[in-house]
């Protein structure tokens, strides 16, 4: 048993090493978009898409933000009130009224859900049909309950233009106030990088695609080259099926970080960050149960296994195991410190990766659990199930 468990941190720790060495530098944050630009030397059309149901308590600061944006283009806000039963549409009206912006905001009335597409995916197609018709250089696609930074637009404009992309995406900040928020949430979007590795993805040579769906600047005529949204209308993870669509039409993509656009929606206790991550973490897993074993076997491994070894090694009195866990454990606190500065939250809480690894894969099972007993991809009052 001790050559067994002796053999297992060994590795670990070999697993460790290659991810941190080798494996798209996943844990840096250094991605990001930059907070100043250059003046831009031409100034591209875009409409923006907001996909809203049930959103009135975050539509006034969220659509503000958009509609009070600095980029001194043509551009238009195109709200799709999914059939929200709490005045969403209205809420957005009285925005735009206040801040003098009318002409710039269109609300368009959701038609009923057709079969196979999802209700976000076919809120964001009604309302790309008819900002179409203006016939924009961009669409910025983005969920209502974002506050964008005054520059947004234009620092996402300014990249795409710079740098002739195709898609650029924010990982916005996710708000990380409650101590659910602060324990999770980092890790949440820590376990998004390891998955896909910003720098793999931003490299046009490497097949790794992914993109966030709470800001997606897509130029018009990429998404009309791939065939719209029509060819992820069934997808419930939009942001990265789409961002590999285009990636797989030799399209550039580019995904970061950014500081100054926020993400309004609360995750205060543990039962909604759950939710969130048990509504699509066995979608991730494409429904395999060879690979939701797998995944749980290498949460194990890789963080929960050192702590154990640091228990049984006292416990049976093998220093060799011990430093080598100890180690581990320095390793993954290490690849945790830069997400946990980023979000400025306690730095004791880059040790605690056991703990939570242990929640998300709790998380994860849950998921497959919802997905057999039919209650997969429920949100806001949908159930979709592949």
């Amino acid at each position: 048993m001790v050559e067994i468990l002796a053999g297992l941190m060994v590795l670990s720790l070999t697993i460790w090493l290659f991810l941190l060495l080798l494996w798209g530098q996943f844990w840096r944050v250094d991605q990001q978009l930059k907070t100043t630009t250059n003046n831009l030397k031409s100034l591209p059309m875009v409409c923006v898409i907001v996909p809203a149901r049930n959103e009135a308590d975050v539509i006034p600061v969220s659509l503000r933000s958009l509609l009070l944006q600095d980029y001194p283009g043509n551009f238009h806000v195109f709200l799709v009130d999914d059939h929200s039963t709490d005045g969403t549409a209205n809420f957005a009206q009285g925005v735009a009224y206040a801040v003098d912006k009318l002409e710039q905001l269109h609300i368009i009335y959701s038609a009923d859900l057709p079969n196979g597409w999802t209700g976000k995916l076919w809120a964001m197609e009604q309302g790309v049909q008819k900002a179409n018709q203006l016939q924009p250089d961009y669409l910025l696609l983005t969920d209502a309950d974002i506050e964008h930074d005054i520059s947004n637009l234009r620092r996402l404009v300014a990249k795409a233009e710079t740098e002739n992309l195709d898609l650029v995406s924010l990982m916005v900040k996710l708000r990380c106030q409650s101590f659910w928020e602060q324990l999770l949430i980092p890790a949440f979007v820590f376990f998004f990088q390891k998955l896909y590795p910003f720098r793999w993805v931003n490299n046009p040579k490497k097949s790794t695609a992914a993109a966030a769906a709470g800001c997606i600047l897509i130029r018009r005529e990429t998404l009309e080259k791939i065939g719209g949204l029509h060819t992820i209308r069934q997808a419930l993870i939009d942001d990265c099926s789409l961002a590999k669509a285009v990636k797989s039409h030799q399209g550039k993509i580019w995904v970061g970080l950014d500081a100054l656009t926020y993400s309004l929606r609360p995750y205060d206790s543990l039962e909604t960050i759950w939710n969130m991550v048990a509504r699509s973490a066995y979608t991730q897993l494409n429904y395999s149960p060879l690979l939701l074993v797998g995944s749980v076997l290498g949460m194990v491994l890789l963080y929960m296994l050192p702590i154990l070894g640091i228990i049984l090694g006292l416990i049976i009195g093998n220093l060799l195991i011990i430093i080598t866990a100890l180690v581990i454990s320095l390793l993954m606190a290490f690849a945790y410190f830069p997400m946990i500065a980023f979000y400025q939250c306690p730095l004791w809480l880059a040790f605690c990766l056991p703990i939570i690894a242990f929640l998300y894969t709790l998380m994860t099972l849950d998921s497959a659990n919802r997905h057999w007993q039919g209650k997969g991809g429920a949100w806001k009052g949908r159930v979709y199930q592949n």
